[in-house]
């Protein structure tokens, strides 16, 4: 006699459903994958033009607290350009020299991905 289970399968954070049949104490996939029940995650927005310079990228995954510089804005070496927080911390990216903020890519409360760019420079 064959017993039905039926199982609940993640995938890359896509939900599935499996049917598994046992039989003689053995057990063996009986149907494919159903269809995903959550919502595939979101794409994420097209990146924003890119503005000729020096380009200072995310150390890490993280969210921007606050982005205290606007483009045009001269700063020195050492200014704040982004508050980033990851793991609990709030992580200062600073101006590595004088320079011009050329553009700023990132604003307040968005998420960014390791090497996602936050600011241009001149």
């Amino acid at each position: 006699m064959f017993n039905m289970k039926n199982l609940k399968i993640t995938v890359n954070g896509v939900v599935y459903d499996v049917q598994v049949e046992e039989a003689d104490g053995s057990a063996a996939p009986a149907a494919a994958p159903a269809a995903p029940k959550a919502a595939a995650p979101a794409p994420k927005a097209a990146p924003k033009t890119a503005v000729e310079g020096e380009q200072v990228k995310a150390p890490m995954p993280g969210t921007i607290i606050s982005v205290p510089v606007k483009a045009g804005q001269a700063v020195k070496a050492g200014d704040v350009l982004v508050v980033l927080e990851a793991m609990k911390m709030e992580n200062e990216i600073k101006a590595a020299h004088d320079a011009t903020v050329a553009a700023v890519a990132v604003s307040k409360g968005e998420s960014v991905d390791t090497g996602a760019l936050l600011v241009t420079l001149n």
